[in-house]
């Protein structure tokens, strides 16, 4: 799989799941300078300098890292997000959850 010729993964966003999401993102827009993507009441996307940090609600998402696979996510058990971008959770050997989404967000 680490082939020195083949273009590197994208890591799209990290994700982590907080109590509050207004709460977490006026503390995250308060204390670095970052971009609210997009917010709602079960979710909010923060745009950083190098990569977005995705703030969830426990009852949503799982604490999660996304990277872009548009081929693995070609899958029958694909679900879609609000913003139409397919995704798929998958696990690593240690039971971190992986979000494979077919795009970047």
């Amino acid at each position: 799989m680490n082939d020195i010729n083949k273009k590197l993964s994208y890591v799209d966003h990290l994700a982590i799941v907080v109590d509050s999401i207004p709460q977490s993102v006026k503390y995250y827009s308060l204390h670095f300078n970052c971009k609210v993507r997009y917010k709602d009441s079960t979710w909010a996307m923060l745009e950083f300098e190098n990569i977005n940090l995705a703030l969830v609600s426990k009852d949503e998402h799982p604490n999660h890292i996304a990277i872009v696979d548009e081929k693995k996510v070609k899958s029958k058990d694909i679900q879609f997000h609000r913003d139409g971008i397919g995704y798929l959770y998958i696990q690593d050997p240690d039971s971190n959850y992986i979000e494979l989404i077919d795009r970047k967000s």
